[in-house]
């Protein structure tokens, strides 16, 4: 707890610059005895902070410390701000400006204090590259150049042009005004509009892009998770949706749910198995859905499913021939 107090202490007074220990003790909710001694133990542990006498006095640290401090380049800085999850900073292109930024923030920290936190590092692992079953995480890779190119439009408010190849089609130019990047599950996502049009493009399809002069048509404040909910519930509910009737084993709920649009209906049968009515956003999802549940479930409804479940079925069984 003391720990915490102590580097509370110094960036209160990294930020706010000169405070009295009555100031201080009320902001870290303590008693000026107990400001007192923390400063002591700073100036033991090398935090160059000084004492002004007077009525207007007060503690500051020393310019060369705030220098040393505030030594972060742009890309750094920002890169500390999506740090918490280290996976949107190489999403974003700046894995290398984040590392960089941790150097220098472990290099400003008094020596005890570097210890600890080095210590306390080891001991934390976030989103490693393999979970418990030895699955790689599925983590995209987008050049720097472009990268860098489409962050640097986001940020200063122009227009972007991108060479962006869909699903199926030839790459192809698109100039479009850039909202914002969010980055799910491993994969970047570029918001932007297009003729006044909402559109999202999947950075790793990005093939070039280039940064243009003019500003870009987009409102001057933007609350960005809800631009993605908003654009995620369209993705789902648009398209040739599919609705199922199928049986579930009860034990593979959970998966159902977890892919389905929506789940309509539900209720137990006498066997204990699920009658879940679900809708798809189309017949490939609705194929691909149900043949993760393997045997699991049972199309009901409609026809043509069953139908393409059993032609599937068969196709595997026919790599398989008793001996």
């Amino acid at each position: 707890m003391r720990a915490d107090r102590l580097v509370s202490l110094v960036l209160l007074l990294r930020q706010r610059g000169q405070l009295s220990a009555t100031t201080l003790a009320r902001e870290l909710e303590v008693s000026t005895r107990t400001v007192l001694r923390d400063i002591e133990a700073l100036s033991a542990a090398g935090v160059p902070v000084y004492a002004e006498r007077g009525r207007h006095g007060g503690f500051a640290l020393l310019p060369g410390f705030q220098t040393e401090l505030t030594g972060l380049g742009h890309d750094e800085a920002l890169a500390l701000l999506v740090a918490g999850s280290r996976r949107g900073a190489q999403a974003f292109g700046l894995g290398s400006a984040l590392a960089s930024a941790m150097l220098k923030v472990v290099d400003a920290l008094p020596d005890s204090y570097r210890d600890t936190a080095t210590g306390a590092a080891q001991r934390l692992l976030l989103e490693p590259e393999i979970d418990l079953l030895s699955r790689r995480r599925d983590t995209e890779e987008v050049p720097d150049a472009v990268m860098a190119a489409v962050r640097r439009a986001v940020l200063a408010g122009h227009r972007l042009r991108i060479q962006y190849a869909a699903a199926d089609q030839a790459p192809e130019w698109r100039t479009v005004d850039p909202v914002g990047l969010v980055t799910v599950r491993g994969q970047g996502y570029l918001l932007a509009t297009k003729s006044g049009e909402d559109r999202t493009y999947r950075l790793s399809r990005v093939l070039d892009a280039e940064e243009l002069t003019e500003p870009a048509e987009r409102p001057d404040q933007i609350d960005l998770g809800q631009a993605w909910q908003e654009r995620s519930t369209r993705f789902r509910t648009s398209g040739d949706q599919v609705a199922v009737l199928a049986r579930v084993n009860p034990v593979r709920r959970k998966d159902l749910v977890g892919t389905a649009l929506a789940v309509l209906s539900e209720e137990t049968a006498e066997d204990g198995w699920l009658l879940m009515e679900a809708t798809f956003q189309d017949s490939r999802h609705a194929v691909w859905a149900l043949w993760q549940l393997a045997t699991n479930a049972e199309v009901l409804e409609p026809q043509w499913l069953r139908t393409t479940m059993h032609d599937r079925a068969a196709a595997m069984l026919s790599h398989y021939p008793q001996p």
